[in-house]
């Protein structure tokens, strides 16, 4: 009879020693769980079926096409209109580049829904142009790369999907909105951020425009923009699911890129679909060997040890999620944001929604903020590696700059945690739980 808490030390130790070594995260999952499966002697083929069955989701349909359709817009000059339209409401505030900086990356994360392609996409046009009009490099890349993680929180988000998933179906259209007042809250505080730099370093502010290229400027926004509104307003008027908002806002997209906006030529459609293959196949890949892996930490009763363990340390609340976000807030300084979902929700899940009685919409919330504070963090955050090659700047050097915006991150994460109708508020007027 094989021991469970040997099998427990070997699927965690193993899936530790793996990632240690540099084994990409899919085959750290697989080959911790094979090995662990064959210890407690379950048939492989087991692991197989729960692997197929992590990706047999129809609303895991959504992350397709929200990958598609953030590609397309990235490629095909929504970036550089946003930008202008940013520049136009908020430009001619003191560090206006900066301003825009931050405004333009909370337009953009409700078309991508991703902090990288936010940092590739907007950081590629602003940061050289931040350059060039006196900001400190290191100011730059770090308002770059910490704005960009609005793009997680506010709606769409394909990794409020995966969250979904992970904590066994929790409505999505009710984690897009409760992800709104986050994230504007977060744009706010960086601005602020930035405001404050422009004044002790003396940026510039940027030029007026005139009514009629302000017109332009709008219309042409307004139309990119409005991707975003065909798929949160689907969701919340209950005429599509999120898959086929994502759906109709594909072909959305399509018409708008190659049609309308015209930057780029029907021939580069092919590389697009490449290029969203490839993204699509890590995510899947991920989900299905996080599903095997979630299986056997189940069968372990992991969680149920992990909460009785959490438990055992104080039955404070206040301490218990202060203990919470810190775990959350390592655990995303060494692993990215996806297989941190599926690891960690059905760990803390059972913590929190149970045990404290936190919404499921505010703890989704809470834990995508968290990973996505580890996005901009040394040593593994992917937002602020591509934001740095982007700024052609070593991390140390942006490091020390970025200290006042975590801190902004922060304090963000703190009043999201314990003011719960910030997340719950328009989740509660809009799609109220019947």
């Amino acid at each position: 009879m094989a021991d469970l808490n040997i099998a427990t030390i070997l699927l965690l130790g193993l899936f530790v020693f793996f990632m240690i070594i540099r084994l990409p995260i899919t085959f750290s999952l697989i080959f911790s769980s094979i090995i662990t499966a064959l210890y407690l002697k379950i048939p492989l083929m087991a692991v197989v079926q729960q692997m197929v069955q992590g990706v047999r989701s129809f609303s895991l349909l959504a992350i397709p096409f929200f990958i598609i359709a953030g590609e397309m817009m990235g490629q095909g000059g929504i970036s550089r209109r946003l930008i202008l339209f940013s520049n136009l409401l908020v430009g001619r505030i003191r560090g206006g580049l900066a301003q825009v900086n931050c405004l333009a990356s909370m337009f953009f994360g409700g078309i991508s829904g991703s902090a990288v392609a936010d940092v590739s996409s907007i950081g590629t046009i602003l940061i050289p142009m931040m350059k060039e009009k006196g900001y400190d490099d290191d100011f730059s890349v770090g308002i770059t790369v910490t704005s960009a993680c609005q793009g997680v929180i506010i709606p769409p988000s394909h990794n409020m999907i995966i969250y979904s998933l992970a904590a066994g179906g929790v409505s999505v259209g009710r984690l897009f909105l409760g992800g709104f007042i986050p994230g504007v809250l977060l744009g706010v505080g960086l601005m602020i951020v930035s405001y404050i730099f422009a004044i002790k370093r003396n940026y510039p502010k940027e030029r007026k425009y005139t009514i009629n290229e302000a017109l332009q400027i709008t219309k042409d926004a307004i139309l990119g923009l409005f991707t975003a509104v065909i798929i949160i307003g689907g969701v919340i008027s209950g005429v599509f699911t999120a898959t086929e908002s994502a759906a109709i806002a594909v072909v959305y997209a399509f018409i708008i890129t190659f049609f309308v906006y015209r930057e780029i030529p029907l021939k580069v459609f092919p590389r697009i679909l490449y290029n969203s293959l490839k993204t699509l196949a890590m995510v899947m890949a991920l989900i299905a060997a996080a599903s095997a892996f979630g299986w056997l930490m189940a069968y372990l009763r992991i969680p149920a040890k992990a909460t009785e363990a959490l438990l055992m340390v104080t039955h404070n609340k206040v301490l218990l999620l202060i203990l919470i976000n810190l775990l959350l807030l390592l655990l995303g300084m060494i692993m990215d944001m996806a297989p941190l979902i599926l690891i960690t929700t059905p760990i803390l899940y059972p913590v929190v929604v149970t045990a404290l009685g936190m919404s499921p919409i505010h703890f989704g919330i809470m834990l995508i903020l968290n990973l996505a504070i580890g996005l901009t963090t040394p040593p593994v955050g992917s937002a602020l590696f591509v934001g740095c090659a982007v700024g052609r700047i070593r991390i140390e050097q942006v490091v020390k700059t970025m200290l006042p915006m975590w801190l902004v991150m922060i304090g963000v994460l703190m009043l999201i945690t314990f003011v719960p109708e910030i997340t719950l508020w328009i989740p509660d007027m809009l799609m109220p739980q019947k």
